[in-house]
């Protein structure tokens, strides 16, 4: 319970006027509601806020450019800010500090503040106000909306990484055009489970391969196929050489022309994938492989590295040449060194017996499948 002592001491700090005594007077009744948080009635915790919130105000009227004067008022927001039943008034009038040493601590942590509190700091406070704000362990949309409209990268940064914090469609929109000029932004988005699809693909279209490649190797197990799809629906509609329509015919009978003078061999398969000529790569390791165009494309553009590794290992391609036609799938940017080095694996456990086994059966399903323009 709130002693009479107490209360009056201070009454006589606030009426002394003394920097010192009000601040000994905050740790005093700050102890105190301490010393029994779980048992006191909501009346008591009420007027605790009332002698609380007075002495706070008095501090940030007199004193708060006083050094010791802020370190006191941060230690009583980082003792407050965990307490369930902390006065909501003080929570609020730490909160809204603009010293943010002040702030911080409540609005990272305090139970105390309501959604419509935090809409309302998110409208008015500082951009560190909002980062603190950005890492509390559950938000709801409607917060996250707000926190988002003041268009700060940082605080969208931030709340993307926080798997508690919940992000609406038009939330979403907000960031996803940030993403555009952030790759950073844009990997971190990408891996929400919460990212509607129609979203996911929109984010996945606009971004570099780089950022493709970098999105895939960070992709969480239950995400990956679906990352993987939308990086493929994204591709169709994208600049991208492996989705273009095109006429493979040149390239079949430049790749033939060369089979029947001999030239045609790993080194110049190596050249066609370094200089990213797509057809050509893909024309040269079917003839390579003893197989046909029609099978070895869509393993190109299906986005499964395992399985442009299938007619690799057929050809008896050495891994740099591997690496190579990988690369190739992309007209910008690179695998990523995490991709790249499971693919490495994978293909070093491939055996050639196998991988004769895998080819013939796509020879014999792509013969009964139905001929595929472009």
């Amino acid at each position: 319970m709130l002693e009479r002592s107490i209360t009056d001491e201070v009454e006589a700090a606030i009426k002394a006027g003394s920097t010192d005594k009000h601040l000994d007077a905050l740790r005093q009744v700050t102890d105190l509601f301490l010393q029994s948080t779980e048992s006191y009635s909501g009346e008591q915790i009420e007027l605790f806020g009332d002698v609380l919130e007075r002495l706070i105000r008095t501090i940030e009227l007199r004193a708060l450019a006083d050094v010791s004067a802020r370190i006191a008022l941060a230690e009583m927001s980082t003792q407050l800010a965990s307490i369930k039943q902390a006065p909501p008034a003080v929570i609020r009038r730490l909160a809204h500090n603009d010293e943010i040493s002040i702030a911080r601590p409540v609005l990272t942590e305090s139970a105390r503040l309501t959604a419509e509190d935090l809409i309302e700091l998110a409208g008015t406070k500082s951009e560190q106000h909002l980062l603190a704000i950005s890492g509390r362990w559950w938000l709801t949309e409607i917060v996250t909306d707000a926190l988002l409209k003041r268009h700060y990268p940082s605080v969208s940064r931030r709340l993307v990484s926080n798997p508690g914090a919940r992000m609406s469609a038009s939330g979403y929109a907000i960031v996803l055009k940030q993403a555009e000029s952030d790759p950073d932004l844009a990997v971190e988005t990408g891996i929400r489970i919460d990212l509607p699809a129609e979203q996911r693909q929109q984010l996945l279209k606009n971004a570099t391969e780089v950022v493709r490649t970098r999105l895939l190797s960070r992709a969480p197990p239950h995400l990956f196929e679906e990352i993987r799809n939308a990086i493929a629906i994204a591709a169709t509609g994208a600049n991208r050489e492996m989705s273009r329509t095109r006429d493979f015919n040149a390239a079949r009978r430049f790749v033939a022309a060369l089979a029947k003078h001999g030239k045609l061999n790993e080194p110049a398969l190596l050249a066609f994938a370094k200089e990213r000529k797509y057809a050509e790569t893909i024309a040269a390791l079917a003839e390579l492989s003893g197989s046909r165009i029609e099978v070895i494309r869509p393993v190109m553009q299906s986005l499964r590295d395992d399985g442009v590794l299938i007619p690799c290992r057929v050809a008896g391609l050495n891994w740099e040449t591997v690496a190579a036609v990988l690369d190739s799938r992309f007209s910008a940017g690179s695998m990523g060194r995490h991709e790249l080095a499971k693919a490495r694996e994978q293909y070093g456990k491939l055996t050639v017996e196998n991988a004769r086994r895998l080819l013939r059966f796509w020879q014999v399903r792509a013969a009964d499948a139905p001929p595929k323009m472009g």
